[in-house]
C-alpha cells in the first residue's frame, strides 16, 4: 500500500482549513484516512497557523510515507526534514 502525507479541505466556502493526514495514495483526497497528524489554517493572521505531531510525521516518513508538496513545505518549515535526512544519514 502506497502512504501518503496530504492535506484533506476542511472548513467552509472561501474559509478553507487543511488537516494534514495519513492517507493510502488510491483514496481521494477528502476520503478515508489512516491517522491525522496535524492541521494548517493558511486564512489566520497569526504566527502560528500550522500545529502538527513532529514525532509521529517523523515516524511516518520513516516508514515509507511520501509527502505532497504542500506538506513536504509545511515538513521543512517546522524542522521534520531535516531530522528525517540527518536520521537517514546516521549523523
Amino acid at each position: 500500500m502506497a502512504v501518503k502525507l496530504r492535506l484533506t479541505r476542511m472548513g467552509s466556502k472561501r474559509n478553507p482549513y487543511y488537516r494534514i493526514v495519513v492517507a493510502d495514495s488510491r483514496s481521494p483526497r477528502d476520503g478515508r484516512i489512516i491517522e491525522q497528524i496535524g492541521s494548517y489554517n493558511p486564512v489566520s493572521k497569526e504566527e502560528e497557523n500550522v500545529t502538527l505531531d513532529e514525532d509521529k510525521a517523523l515516524e511516518w516518513l520513516q516508514n515509507g510515507a511520501k509527502p505532497s508538496d504542500t506538506v513536504r513545505n509545511i515538513l521543512s518549515n517546522k524542522g521534520v526534514m531535516e531530522r528525517y535526512h540527518n536520521a537517514k544519514l546516521g549523523k
